[in-house]
Parts: structure tokens; C-alpha cells; sequence
């Protein structure tokens, strides 16, 4: 039955799954950020190619990129990666110059280590064994697709459409047979060597928001967040990057002026309270950032500049409203989930994709912060146990 499993092709997991919305190391930032604006997906897909989805044909054909049969993916970007971007000090009294950056500006030298092409025809272990060197999505041409009269669907030179696959859906793959695996699934993770105590990424509720977007740029990589915790240790929220993701780029002045602790309540999908909007706003007038553009409520416009930069008019308008830089298309709370280490495999997996996120932090009973624990370790069990059925 194991061996069964590992065998399963990856066009059964990319069944029903929707093209790549794919962008061009061409485009700038802020085509990036009206991309991501225009999308449900929360990250957007970054080519070595003349192809982006949010370019009209006539424009592609005036890219400087030669067409070629050897179109790749290349990255991922989110609207974590364009935050903390424009979040650095050079950009905050120059946003216009920023969104006008060359998106491979917010890639990241790792970047083209998280993303794989791989056949159709891969097995769920190669997969799995890919993904275990430290890639995040996998790049699939998608077999027998539908024509039908969709004119957007973006077709690279090679006439073929993408899909991808994340450890999100390997794992709820593996769930589906989860019996397989007995009865290491029902283990304590403590004794499968699943926590992780050195890529800890925490900072303490007084602390500078701003002093977390290093730790935030790291937390994509790891695919992990930032802890914050009080004096003691104890564990009192987090900064998500998948919380973050829903935000967008107003969110930039609470970074700049707001603590880590008071930035959480910011960005918690209720949409900021009112006495912060009015302390941001009192504090970028003390630090003369006015660069930020504060309208008539507090709030940060930077679409002023995004939709100016961006060459569709259109893309920066969107599906969106916002509250404070939080944007109605995806609902994600503040909450951050915790288990312990006592915890069985199986219960910190659900609980994990249960709240559409790659990690779960482990505390003590008193609160005290001790590790987490991620896709990619539990992965490592996953595979481990393959391999020995096999």
C-alpha cells in the first residue's frame, strides 16, 4: 500500500487546479503588488521570461526579453515581500522610486531554491524528496487543458500552462491515507524529533514593529512567523506572514511607528482599532514622514503611486476593500495556533491545515514558548517512513 502511494503520479494532486498567474523579471514592484491585488492566490509566480499576466500582448511583445522555448519559474513573491520592502527606510521617503524597482528586487537569493519544475509524470515520492531539500512549490505543466474561450489563460513559448503544488497539498494528500502510516501519525512529535528550537524567530511585545521585517523576510523562507513574547518567555501572539498576506501595502506606516505588540491588534482581520489609526497618523507627522501620504483618515495611499506605476490602469483598483491596509479577499484572524509537545503528528498536521498555515508553535503549560513545528520537519517523517515501507 505504501509503495502504491509513493508511486501516485502528481497529475492526480493537480487535478482541478487553476493556471499559474505568472509575472515577468521584467515587471516592477509595483506590477507586483497590483498582481497580487487582482488574485486570489496569495503568492504570484515570477518568470525569467517575457510573459505576465497583467501585461496586455502588444506589450509583451515590446519586452526587451527574447522569446525563447526555455521559459522557467524563477520565484514566488507575496504581499509579505512587497510590505516589508517598501517598509525599509530608503523606501519610506521615496515609495514612488520603490514601486518603480525592478521586481527581481524582491526576490530573494534563495528564491529560485524554492521553486522546482518537475513532469506530470513525478511520482508523489520524488515529490516528497524534492520538497525535503527545502522546496516550497512545485511547477507542473498542466495535461489536457480545457481550451475553451478563456483569452486570458497565459501560455508560455512552449505552448503549455502551469500549475503548482505546495506542501499544503501534499500533505492534505497524505492525510486522505493517513492509515498508511500507522501508528507513527498517533506518536507524541516530542519523540519524532519534529520541534524545532533554532529557527525560533520571536521578538518581545515592546519591540519596534519594524525591528521584525528581517525576521519576517526569513519566515517566508523557513515558511514559520514571528513569535512575540513578554519578559518572561511567554508566549503572547505572533506576526504572520499569513496574516500579513492579507493586508496590503497601508499597513506600511503601523510598521514604521507601531510596537510589535500593537501592531498584531493592527492587523487583526476586525480591522485596526481607532486609537491606533490616530497614533500611526500623530506619528508619522512627529517623524516627518510625509512621503507615507496620511488621507483624511490616518491611512497610508500608497495607491496613488501603485496605480500610476503599474501598467494596466485597471490592476490596482481590484476586488479589494480595506480597513487600515487589511483587505476583505481572505479572512485570517490574529489567533496564533499552538500545541504541545505531548501532542500527536496527526493532530498538529490537522490543526495546521485545519487553519490553512505551514506551522504550529509548541509551548509549555504555563505559556512558555519552547519550539514549533513545520510542514517541512513533519515532511521528513512522512518520507522516512516511505522509504522504510518500500
Amino acid at each position: 500500500m505504501a509503495d502504491r502511494l509513493s508511486r501516485h503520479e502528481l497529475s492526480e494532486l493537480c487535478l482541478g487546479k487553476p493556471p499559474l498567474r505568472s509575472l515577468s523579471v521584467e515587471d516592477t514592484v509595483a506590477d507586483a503588488l497590483a498582481a497580487l491585488k487582482r488574485i486570489d492566490d496569495t503568492y504570484v509566480s515570477v518568470w525569467n521570461c517575457h510573459h505576465s499576466f497583467i501585461r496586455k500582448p502588444q506589450q509583451q511583445n515590446q519586452t526587451t526579453i527574447s522569446k525563447c522555448t526555455n521559459c522557467t519559474c524563477i520565484g514566488k513573491l507575496c504581499m509579505v515581500d512587497i510590505i516589508c520592502f517598501l517598509s525599509k527606510p530608503k523606501n519610506l521617503s521615496a515609495p514612488s522610486a520603490a514601486l518603480h524597482s525592478p521586481i527581481s528586487a524582491l526576490l530573494h537569493q534563495t528564491s529560485p531554491l524554492l521553486v522546482r519544475h518537475l513532469p506530470p509524470t513525478a511520482s508523489l515520492a520524488e515529490a516528497i524528496d524534492v520538497m525535503h531539500e527545502g522546496v516550497h512549490n512545485l511547477v507542473i505543466p498542466i495535461q489536457n487543458q480545457f481550451e475553451g474561450f478563456d483569452s486570458n489563460i497565459l501560455r508560455h513559448d512552449d505552448k503549455k500552462t502551469y500549475c503548482w503544488l505546495t506542501q499544503e497539498d501534499i500533505f492534505r494528500y497524505l492525510l486522505n491515507a493517513i492509515g498508511v502510516f500507522s501508528p507513527t501519525p498517533a506518536k507524541p512529535i516530542n519523540t519524532l524529533g519534529v520541534i524545532d528550537t533554532q529557527n525560533l524567530f520571536a521578538v518581545c511585545y515592546d519591540d519596534p514593529a519594524s525591528s521584525v521585517l528581517d525576521l519576517l523576510s526569513l519566515s517566508l523562507i523557513y515558511q514559520n512567523s514571528v513569535a512575540i513574547v513578554d519578559p518572561n518567555g511567554k508566549f503572547v501572539g505572533e506576526i504572520s506572514p499569513f496574516v500579513l498576506n492579507s493586508c496590503d501595502e497601508a499597513v506600511v506606516p503601523a510598521i514604521a511607528t507601531l510596537s510589535a505588540g500593537d501592531f498584531t491588534s493592527y492587523i487583526d482581520c476586525g480591522g485596526p482599532p481607532e486609537d491606533l489609526v490616530q497614533l500611526v497618523k500623530e506619528r508619522v507627522e512627529e517623524r516627518n514622514l510625509s512621503e507615507l501620504l496620511l488621507d483624511e483618515t490616518g491611512l497610508c495611499s500608497w495607491s496613488s503611486f501603485s496605480s500610476s506605476c503599474s501598467s494596466d490602469e485597471d490592476s490596482c483598483s481590484g476586488k479589494n476593500w480595506k480597513v487600515g491596509g487589511y483587505s476583505g479577499r481572505v479572512g485570517r484572524r490574529s489567533e496564533a495556533m499552538v500545541c504541545y509537545r505531548w501532542s500527536s503528528l496527526v493532530a498538529v498536521m490537522i490543526q495546521a491545515l485545519a487553519h490553512r498555515v505551514s506551522y504550529v508553535w509548541v509551548v509549555e503549560e504555563d505559556g512558555t514558548l519552547t519550539g514549533i513545528v513545520t510542514f517541512q520537519a513533519m515532511l521528513k517523517v512522512f518520507r522516512e517512513h516511505l522509504k522504510s515501507m518500500c
